[in-house]
């Protein structure tokens, strides 16, 4: 497994990240499974496991702290907070009350008295970003965190946190962790240009476009609405939606250039990310040992230009098919109240 330094911090990872979201209530329940997947990951050489504390409500996070336990110091591990924790509305966000809490919940469950990237999941709009990393510096000074990232984050607030590090004397955050794959493309406009920018390091997401570039889909009969992810997120599965019928007809052709290049549709579909300068690591997130089994085969995968060139005939580079993939719509644009005057 080939190596990259992170974002200038001098801490070296695999190419492949391994993702934990699949490891707890919300996919795999199956602790002792979980934990086999993580060390044979390991032993494969990955060395970078990111999570969240979100992940089956904290479940997850427990699970990686049970595979890491002799083994911590050889990984480096990335978690993240902001996401809801309950129903309580201060135990989420970005605020300096609800990190300092959950920061040592996060370290409780992980097993560890240090985490290597701590990211902010995603932007708060209720929360001033010179708060955010006020405490995150003071995290990383009392030794609990290395590094700070973001995750999700729009080029305009990326830009934004660093210049207020910069000047009110804060740690910057050295990462992005957006979502990237063959079908959404839209970071490479702004997002990921803005991360080189910066020198930060970039850890993308969702290569497989939540199972659409797995190889099972190949019609829209393939496509259940009744169960599953596919059942709760309906506006990025519904073939009936035109933005979902043309990522199925992106797919048709997008297999049939992985045909000619000698690949699965899985393995061109991450050696593409992989291809981008600006990214670091990519994260896979296996359920199941033979989903590990088989990201793992096309982890020395490469594209040449030509195969390059015909992906950006079925999809043009900063194009997302459908807009939902993006998962982050601007408040002004969600709250129709901040577009209406009063």
């Amino acid at each position: 497994m080939r190596r990259r330094i992170l974002g200038g911090t001098g801490i070296s990872v695999s190419e492949y990240a391994l993702g934990a979201m699949m490891f707890g209530g919300w996919a795999n329940s199956d602790h002792d499974d979980s934990v086999r997947i993580i060390h044979r990951a390991l032993d494969a050489g990955i060395n970078f496991v990111d999570t969240a504390d979100i992940y089956s409500g904290g479940e997850s996070e427990e699970i990686v702290g049970k595979a890491l336990k002799g083994r911590r110091d050889d990984v480096v591990l990335a978690t993240k907070a902001n996401g809801a924790m309950g129903d309580d509305p201060n135990h989420s966000g970005n605020s300096r009350r609800w990190i300092t809490r959950e920061i040592e919940n996060s370290l409780r469950r992980l097993g560890t008295d240090h985490i290597d990237l701590y990211q902010i999941h995603r932007p708060d709009p209720h929360t001033d970003i010179d708060e955010t990393l006020s405490v995150l510096s003071d995290l990383v000074r009392a030794g609990k965190i290395r590094a700070i990232g973001s995750s999700t984050f729009p080029a305009e607030q990326i830009v934004e946190a660093q210049w207020v590090a910069e000047r009110r004397g804060h740690v910057r955050f050295r990462t992005e962790q957006p979502p990237y794959s063959l079908l959404a493309r839209g970071v490479e406009a702004a997002v990921l240009p803005t991360a080189q920018k910066y020198g930060m390091g970039v850890l993308t997401w969702g290569p497989l476009s939540a199972g659409w570039l797995s190889g099972r889909y190949t019609k829209a009969s393939d496509i259940d609405l009744s169960a599953g992810r596919s059942s709760l997120e309906r506006q990025k599965f519904d073939p009936s939606v035109p933005e979902n019928a043309r990522k199925l007809e992106a797919v048709g052709k997008l297999a049939a250039v992985a045909a000619d290049a000698g690949l699965t549709l899985p393995h061109l579909a991450t050696a593409f990310v992989r291809s981008h300068p600006a990214v670091t690591s990519v994260i896979i997130g296996p359920r199941t040992m033979e989903q590990l089994e088989d990201l793992l085969a096309g982890a020395d995968a490469v594209l040449d230009d030509d195969v390059l060139d015909r992906i950006d005939e079925i999809v043009p580079p900063g194009t997302d098919l459908n807009r939902a993939d993006s998962y982050y719509v601007p408040p002004a644009l969600a709250d129709a109240s901040l577009r209406r005057r009063r």
